[in-house]
Order: C-alpha cells, then structure tokens, then sequence
C-alpha cells in the first residue's frame, strides 16, 4: 500500500499540470458596447459595433454571426478608395482576437454588416446576434439600435 501511494501522487500531479496547462491556454470572450444603426447608403443593410475582449492567454478568431433580424452577417472594414471616396471590403480571413487584448469595431474601421436585413432597425429596439468564435464558440449578443 505504502509504494502505491507515491504512483498515485506522481499520476495526481501529471495529470493537475496536464489540467492546468490546457485551461490557461483558452481564450476567455467577452463583448460589451453592441450597438448598431441603419446604413445610410443600403436601405437593406445595418451596421453593428462593439468592443470583443479576450481576457485568456490563447488567441481566437471570429468566424460567423447569425441574426433573426438578418439574412446574413458579413464582417467587413472600411477602406479608402484610389478615388479618395470611402468604401468597404469584406474581410477574406476571419477576425483574430490577440491573447490578452481586445478588438474595437466601429463606424469607419472593422463592423459587422447585416446584410438583407428583415425588419427595419429602429432606435432604441435591441435585435439578437449570434457570433461564433474558433474556440470560445457561440456568443450571444444584444445589440441596441440607435440613429
């Protein structure tokens, strides 16, 4: 009984490290601010911002949302045009949020457009969206409608 006290610890502590080591490599999401708007140039389209944190030690990237509201939701970043006119590009790769730090989208720079969107987006309604993440997995986010 005695020897098989000192294998049991050694297994113990092997598999708390193996533990702890996966757990401390997550991300950890969180997203406050969701807000969004009407676009001014597409009647069928809005934009959505917010400010996703990832307070964990591993990276994620976002890679889809889904809306109720929406007939899709694209992730798309604001671009200055060879005609100085300002544009947006859908992003090609999905939307990495580094370890320890936090991605702002906002009018003007990265936002979620809801594309063929099916109600109109009144100020002060709250519409529900679903992002999905490559680790972290599905987020539920209300987002507040203003003008």
């Amino acid at each position: 009984m005695k020897a098989r006290l000192p294998f049991l610890f050694v297994v113990f502590i092997v598999l708390a490290s193996l533990f702890a080591a996966c757990s401390s490599a997550a991300p950890a999401i969180a997203i406050e601010n969701a807000t969004g708007k009407p676009s001014m140039s597409m009647p069928t389209a809005g934009s959505m911002f917010m400010l996703i944190k990832n307070t964990g030690t591993a990276s994620d990237k976002l890679l889809s949302g889904t809306s109720p509201a929406c007939g899709s939701i694209e992730v798309h970043e604001t671009v200055m045009k060879s005609d100085g006119s300002m544009g947006m590009n859908l992003l090609d790769k999905p939307l990495e949020i580094p370890a320890g730090g936090q991605v702002e989208l906002k009018s003007g720079g990265i936002h979620i457009m809801c594309i063929m969107k099916k109600d109109q987006f009144k100020p002060g309604e709250t519409i529900n969206l679903t992002l999905t993440f490559e680790k972290a997995g599905e987020k539920m986010v209300s987002v507040v409608l203003g003008e």
